[in-house]
């Protein structure tokens, strides 16, 4: 990746830019309309990998360039395969693993594998004009890259079903009414509205933020109220002896008028 004269980082397939502790990593190439083929998952990869490094970044965005977010897997390298269908997901997986809070920022379709980017974030917001299919079995195709996964703990297993094997998509709101989404924003307002969840988190403590996160995760292998206490039980006494807590409970102490 090279520096452009307004200090993003650019290559042939991402631009990366950073805004007071932000970063926005934005799939570039519209020309495929941003299929993830296997130039564009290494150039996320890497770009990923830099944001993941930056001790100043605090979150991530992930968008598309143009009208499509991702048209999912790229059909060259599907027809004549470039690399090991594992190296493949590498872009997705860095995504998923890069310990940031992660926000998709949806302005249109997302298709197949370009699906499972934004379901690999842990926030998506949209625009009307977003689209949402699997359509991994329309080309004969098992899904892959955690995709059933990733879509029962979305919307459940029937909503999981509808759409990877009965085909159904969803537009930006529908996908916001069923939690496939967090919110369906006018075009115009998408860029503020990720923003501006991402500098909510951005201002918090990154350690605590890393073990919440950490915690939802593991969360998901627990069934019983009674596990999920002693799971978070350990990390809630953690960051109660931590000095950032010690302190943030000071200043409410002090706003509430009590005595030291």
């Amino acid at each position: 990746m090279t520096d452009d004269p307004g200090g993003a980082q650019v290559s042939d397939y991402v631009r990366v830019e950073r805004h007071d502790g932000v970063a926005v990593v934005t799939l570039d190439h519209p020309s495929d309309r941003n299929a993830l083929s296997l130039n564009m998952t290494r150039a996320l990869k890497e770009a990923v990998g830099s944001v993941a490094s930056d001790g100043d970044v605090g979150a991530l965005i992930v968008t598309g360039a143009g009208p499509v977010f991702s048209a999912g897997g790229s059909v060259d390298d599907l027809f004549e395969p470039k690399a090991p269908l594992v190296e493949m997901y590498g872009g997705v997986v860095a995504v998923a693993n890069c310990g940031l809070p992660t926000i998709a920022a949806v302005q249109g379709p997302a298709l197949g594998a370009g699906l499972n980017l934004a379901l690999a974030c842990d926030l998506i917001v949209c625009t009307p004009l977003a689209r949402f299919e699997s359509r991994f079995l329309a080309i004969g195709l098992h899904p892959g890259g955690g995709h059933l996964w990733h879509l029962r703990e979305r919307v459940g297993r029937q909503g999981a079903a509808a759409m990877s094997l009965f085909g159904e998509s969803m537009d930006g709101e529908e996908a916001a009414r069923r939690g496939l989404a967090w919110r369906c924003v006018p075009e115009a307002e998408l860029s503020a509205v990720a923003m501006d969840y991402a500098s909510r988190v951005v201002k918090l403590d990154r350690p605590l933020v890393e073990r919440v996160r950490t915690s939802l995760d593991d969360s998901a292998g627990v069934h019983r109220a009674s596990d999920a206490i002693e799971l978070e039980l350990p990390v809630q006494q953690w960051s109660m002896e931590r000095p950032e807590f010690l302190a943030a409970l000071g200043r409410l102490r002090a706003r509430l008028g009590r005595k030291t």
